[in-house]
Protein backbone atom coordinates (compact mmCIF):
# COMPACT_ATOMS: atom_id res chain seq x y z
CA UNK A 1 0.00 0.00 0.00
CA UNK A 2 1.68 3.44 -1.12
CA UNK A 3 1.65 6.22 1.57
CA UNK A 4 -0.31 9.18 0.80
CA UNK A 5 1.46 12.76 1.38
CA UNK A 6 -0.43 15.24 2.89
CA UNK A 7 -1.68 18.24 1.87
CA UNK A 8 -0.51 20.24 4.00
CA UNK A 9 3.53 19.83 3.16
CA UNK A 10 5.94 22.33 3.10
CA UNK A 11 9.08 23.35 1.60
CA UNK A 12 11.10 21.65 4.31
CA UNK A 13 9.16 18.47 3.92
CA UNK A 14 8.71 17.69 0.58
CA UNK A 15 12.27 17.31 -1.39
CA UNK A 16 14.50 19.00 -3.67
CA UNK A 17 13.04 17.21 -7.00
CA UNK A 18 9.38 17.77 -5.94
CA UNK A 19 10.07 21.64 -5.67
CA UNK A 20 11.68 21.96 -8.99
CA UNK A 21 9.25 19.74 -10.66
CA UNK A 22 6.07 22.38 -9.21
CA UNK A 23 8.54 25.21 -10.01
CA UNK A 24 8.13 23.81 -13.54
CA UNK A 25 4.91 22.61 -13.49
CA UNK A 26 3.82 26.68 -12.62
CA UNK A 27 5.70 28.24 -15.12
CA UNK A 28 4.43 25.96 -17.99
CA UNK A 29 1.15 27.22 -17.56
CA UNK A 30 2.45 30.54 -18.63
CA UNK A 31 5.54 30.02 -21.13
CA UNK A 32 4.41 27.66 -24.08
CA UNK A 33 6.09 24.93 -24.71
CA UNK A 34 8.97 25.76 -27.18
CA UNK A 35 9.69 28.74 -25.57
CA UNK A 36 10.11 26.33 -22.03
CA UNK A 37 12.53 24.83 -23.88
CA UNK A 38 14.36 27.29 -24.56
CA UNK A 39 14.70 29.31 -21.32
CA UNK A 40 15.88 26.08 -19.23
CA UNK A 41 18.36 25.02 -22.15
CA UNK A 42 19.76 28.27 -21.67
CA UNK A 43 20.24 28.19 -17.85
CA UNK A 44 21.45 25.21 -18.52
CA UNK A 45 24.38 26.49 -20.76
CA UNK A 46 25.01 29.77 -18.29
CA UNK A 47 25.34 27.48 -15.48
CA UNK A 48 27.95 25.35 -17.63
CA UNK A 49 29.95 28.38 -19.21
CA UNK A 50 29.73 29.94 -15.46
CA UNK A 51 31.44 27.36 -13.71
CA UNK A 52 34.23 26.67 -16.37
CA UNK A 53 34.30 30.83 -15.75
CA UNK A 54 35.01 30.83 -12.35
CA UNK A 55 37.21 27.75 -11.77
CA UNK A 56 39.42 29.42 -14.57
CA UNK A 57 38.85 32.54 -12.68
CA UNK A 58 40.15 31.39 -9.19
CA UNK A 59 43.26 30.42 -10.66
CA UNK A 60 43.97 33.33 -12.15
CA UNK A 61 43.54 35.23 -9.05
CA UNK A 62 46.08 32.91 -8.00
CA UNK A 63 48.16 33.62 -10.13
CA UNK A 64 48.24 37.21 -8.91
CA UNK A 65 49.38 38.41 -12.75
CA UNK A 66 45.96 40.59 -12.59
CA UNK A 67 44.53 38.86 -15.84
CA UNK A 68 41.35 37.57 -14.11
CA UNK A 69 39.23 40.59 -15.90
CA UNK A 70 41.00 39.86 -19.23
CA UNK A 71 38.48 38.15 -21.55
CA UNK A 72 41.87 37.34 -23.74
CA UNK A 73 43.09 35.26 -20.33
CA UNK A 74 39.63 32.71 -20.82
CA UNK A 75 39.47 33.03 -25.09
CA UNK A 76 42.75 31.01 -24.89
CA UNK A 77 41.48 27.94 -23.36
CA UNK A 78 38.18 27.95 -24.84
CA UNK A 79 36.29 29.51 -21.88
CA UNK A 80 33.92 31.99 -22.35
CA UNK A 81 34.43 35.43 -20.28
CA UNK A 82 31.20 35.99 -19.04
CA UNK A 83 30.52 39.81 -17.79
CA UNK A 84 30.17 40.04 -13.79
CA UNK A 85 25.89 41.10 -13.91
CA UNK A 86 25.78 37.63 -15.89
CA UNK A 87 27.91 35.65 -13.64
CA UNK A 88 25.53 32.77 -12.05
CA UNK A 89 26.23 33.74 -8.76
CA UNK A 90 24.76 37.24 -9.73
CA UNK A 91 21.84 35.84 -10.67
CA UNK A 92 21.35 33.46 -8.09
CA UNK A 93 21.47 36.51 -5.66
CA UNK A 94 18.61 38.01 -7.15
CA UNK A 95 16.81 34.89 -8.33
CA UNK A 96 14.17 35.60 -5.49
CA UNK A 97 13.42 39.20 -6.25
CA UNK A 98 10.84 40.57 -8.64
CA UNK A 99 13.25 41.99 -11.18
CA UNK A 100 14.95 38.83 -11.97
CA UNK A 101 13.00 38.48 -15.52
CA UNK A 102 14.40 42.43 -16.34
Amino acid sequence: MAKSKSSKSSSATIGFEQQIWDAACELWGHIPAADYRKIFTGLIFLRYISTAFEKKYAELVLEGDGFEDDPDAYESENIFFVPHEARWSEIAKAAHTPEIGT
